[in-house]
């Protein structure tokens, strides 16, 4: 790799090498549409198709596996591919997301269905394509060009106006599509180590917390204190103060103070809830929405903190391991009971009302206790791991984006 520090011009995508063009989508090839399949057609048959909900849902930058078949008389009515076809998201929810876009870079019969605009490249490496296209700069151009309110639209003729970068040669096109392609490839195969560990540690847990012929069942609020946080009002909500967290701060087992600003002040803190207050080492368990049943536990450097409504925290008394209750609350024993008691539809909740109904079966001595859940603590652990690697290799892949696609950095 060299550092280009010069000789670059300035085009309406930005600073680019002097030797790069700018072209219009329109420019390198030409557009259709995708055709047919319903959702009931997706899986009639074993021909591999692309329906455009998935283009948001599925696929990201290049097309690597398929999740819809379709028979044979559907595809004689749905848009055949051809390798190299860019297929961009015709509607969507959002303009921020709308023209979503995939390269199909496949040797095989494959189709695309309706509400799938398609681009046939002849003057670019499909590759390329696939990664420029979903880069931020470009897809602010889609944003900006799509149409509607509730239902976002984007046409052909506004995805043909778009302006992009683009290396002078198609060898340097591609030299930047396969380093790109590297680091995805390293990434997949991160994902599948990933999956693949916490396979092992579920059969794990589901056998080390099977229940032992010496084993009791408990009522868990008999183990166990509990509290739920108070319900806060927004108009409660400062800038500083006590920091309030709620389940958007639980995140692979900790907690992410990143991701909330909210406060209550001093001076209310002390009047009304400094008995919510969060202690070191509580277990904080997300009892609200879609993300129930997240765990994390509470480090020193994040307090102080007070719970808002959708959190509960717990703290073992003395007849349980702490490791076995956080071990606990993490298993399908303890979901599977707060879901047969759980209210609500659209947005889920449980509190202690549903927590005194629930059972925990329990080692005769905390000496197993504490054994049992040093394995599966070690096995969080390393996922624990490999999942900060992950976030590394996403994060060096954007930023490989952001320097290749416009060329700060030149692969030559």
């Amino acid at each position: 790799m060299e550092l280009v520090i010069e000789k670059y011009k300035q085009t309406e995508v930005g600073l680019i090498p002097n030797d790069w063009v700018v072209k219009r989508l329109s420019d390198l090839g030409k557009f259709s549409k995708g055709a047919g399949i319903r959702k009931d057609e997706a899986l009639s048959g074993e021909i591999p198709c692309v329906r455009y909900g998935e283009l948001y849902t599925r696929h990201n930058d290049y097309i690597k596996q398929f999740y819809s078949f379709i028979s044979k008389d559907i595809s004689e009515t749905a848009k055949k591919l051809k390798r190299g076809d860019i297929l961009f998201a015709g509607s969507g929810e959002t303009k921020e997301e709308i023209g979503k876009s995939v390269a199909f870079v496949n040797c095989f019969e494959a189709y695309a269905g309706g509400d799938i605009v398609i681009l046939s490249p002849t003057k670019a490496e499909p590759l390329y394509l696939g990664y420029l296209l979903n880069a931020p700069f470009i897809q602010k151009q889609k944003a900006s060009r799509g149409q509607g309110d509730a239902v976002v639209h984007i046409s052909a003729t506004q995805l043909g106006n778009i302006s992009i970068p683009l290396p002078s040669t198609l060898e340097e096109q591609s030299a930047i599509s396969t380093a790109l392609s590297d680091a995805d490839n390293l990434i997949i195969e991160l994902e599948k180590l990933i999956a693949k560990k916490r396979n092992i540690k579920l059969c794990a847990m589901i056998k080390l917390l099977q229940p032992k012929e010496d084993w009791e069942i408990k009522p868990f609020k008999d183990l166990c204190w509990f509290q739920e946080g108070p319900g806060l009002r927004n108009w409660q909500f400062t800038k500083r103060g006590i920091k309030v967290i709620n389940v958007t701060n639980l995140e692979n087992g900790l907690l992410n103070l990143d991701r909330t600003d909210r406060h209550i002040s001093l001076e209310e803190f002390h009047k009304m809830y400094e008995h919510f207050e969060i202690d070191e080492n509580d277990i904080v368990v997300a009892s609200s929405g879609n993300s129930y049943g997240k765990v994390a536990v509470v480090k020193k450097q994040d307090l102080p903190l007070l719970m808002n409504t959708s959190v509960i925290r717990f703290k073992p008394l003395s007849s349980l391991d702490y490791n076995f209750l956080l071990t606990y609350l993490k298993s399908s024993q303890f979901k599977n009971q707060i879901d047969l008691l759980i209210t609500g539809g659209a947005q889920p909740n449980f509190g202690p009302v549903h927590l005194n109904k629930i059972t925990i079966n329990m080692p005769p001595t905390k000496e197993e206790q504490t054994k049992i859940a040093s394995v599966l603590l070690d096995m969080d652990n390393e996922i624990l791991v490999l999942e900060t690697k992950l976030e590394k290799y996403k994060s060096i892949k954007q930023g490989m984006m952001q320097n290749l696609l416009t060329g700060k950095i030149r692969l030559v």
